[in-house]
């Protein structure tokens, strides 16, 4: 039964809906080896590509890290055929290189469901007249793209038989179960919705796999996935809502971080062990992001681990000495890399002249501004904006540690780097 809202009551709802959150597992390609990085990127682009050849060109802002779980789950499932990649032109968030990404009926379950959770977002912050959607125009073009959002993932799941009914009937139930939840409410039936959609996304994975055999482990560690998507964005909100008093989870329901940490502990226990129920062909990436990056996501949430190179001052480009910067942020300093007081620093040795083969001011600024929000000048290579020479990123002389350092994603068979690609093991658990 829908609950209608009382206005009051509406204005206080925010982003702490799981149902739309999406990216809580953010790799930083240092801890990937080559081979996983380069699988991560094909997989990510493959989703933004799907979004465009499906929907158009406007439909990629959708692209996200979670989505392309499903994208990944799907592959990990099958045998390797040259059918699953294909080669993409230029792009300024590669550095205007091309590369292979993934392609095939994963991807599309990924922006199908990318587009139908993007839709409830849209529809969330319209209902709370958030920003400029308090203004009707606004709102009312806000709708339309919704709207057509929701018939383009519709479409989408249609022809890979996945009925996204399912998603949004999820998003409806979670705006009722808010407005009723309450001190003493158990924390679980406000994240239900939100584990009941990703667990139907990521089941349907082992149809378009070929392995029904797989739906039920992995309809069981989507439900955690979507526990850990809703729990991680309530504590990191938390604060920042309390002091404008929106509606959070966690105090709404009077949960104490502990057991939210609590809570998120087991999950990450139950989607181990449900990866270990499923067969696959090729695991080591869903390994990586649903075991060691999970974990990750958790302990940066809950502030108990940080990435060394996340610390480091060079990075915040604040000037603060104690390096700090928000939680999960990646990529450079904002500024101009060839300023005096840029990456090099006041008193550093300034870089050589680029050549002069370089590219224009705004043409270098673009995929300057691609590099930074694809982390590829934090992490690994890049080809230089404007002089096109072969740079490091800024963390590439960091010690961020061992990939599995604290990690416990092996208690139970054995250890942890027993077999993992990211430190040259093949880990099975």
């Amino acid at each position: 039964m829908h609950v209608a809202q009382a206005p009051e009551r509406r204005a206080q709802l925010n982003d702490s809906r799981g149902i739309a959150v999406f990216g809580i597992v953010r790799p930083c390609t240092h801890r990937l080896s080559e081979g996983l990085k380069a699988e991560w990127m094909a997989h990510l682009c493959g989703l933004c590509l799907a979004l465009r050849s499906d929907h158009g060109q406007f439909a990629r802002i959708v692209t996200n890290y979670d989505g392309l779980i499903v994208s990944v789950l799907t592959e990990a499932q099958t045998e390797r055929t040259p059918a699953q990649r294909r080669t993409a032109g230029p792009c300024p968030l590669r550095a205007m290189r091309t590369a292979p990404v993934a392609r095939g009926e994963g991807a599309r379950l990924a922006a199908a469901v990318s587009l139908v959770l993007a839709s409830a977002k849209v529809r969330d912050h319209v209902a709370d007249r958030d920003g400029l959607l308090a203004r009707r125009p606004v709102a009312a073009a806000a709708r339309r793209v919704a709207a057509g959002w929701d018939r383009a993932g519709a479409r989408t799941g249609a022809q890979l038989g996945f009925d996204t009914a399912l998603l949004v009937d999820a998003v409806d139930r979670q705006t009722g179960i808010e407005l009723l939840a309450g001190p003493g409410t158990p924390l679980l039936t406000v994240t239900e919705p939100t584990e009941t959609a990703t667990a139907a996304a990521f089941a349907h994975t082992a149809v378009l796999a070929g392995k029904p055999q797989n739906a039920g482990p992995l309809a069981e560690a989507g439900r955690l996935f979507g526990r850990l998507a809703h729990l991680l964005d309530a504590v990191e909100d938390q604060e920042a809502d309390a002091a404008s008093g929106a509606w959070n989870p966690l105090t709404a329901t009077g949960t104490s971080r502990a057991e939210a940490r609590r809570l998120c502990d087991d999950a990450l226990r139950g989607v181990r062990l449900a990866l270990r129920d499923a067969e696959f062909a090729d695991d080591r990436l869903a390994h990586v992001l649903l075991a060691h990056e999970l974990r990750r996501s958790v302990d940066r949430a809950f502030a108990t681990d940080v990435c060394s190179h996340q610390g480091s001052g060079l990075l915040t480009g604040t000037g603060d000495p104690s390096g700090e910067r928000p939680a999960g942020s990646f990529g450079p300093p904002p500024g101009n890399p060839y300023a005096p007081t840029g990456p090099s620093g006041p008193f550093g040795t300034p870089p050589p002249e680029p050549p002069r083969d370089r590219r224009g001011l705004i043409l270098g600024c673009l995929v300057w501004a691609g590099l930074a929000c694809t982390c590829q000048m934090c992490c690994g290579t890049f080809d230089d904006p404007w002089s096109h020479q072969r740079r490091e990123g800024l963390c590439s002389k960091c010690d961020c540690g061992d990939c599995c350092d604290a990690c416990d994603c092996c208690s139970n068979c054995g250890d942890c780097c027993d077999g993992c690609d990211c430190c040259g093991c093949d880990c099975s658990c």
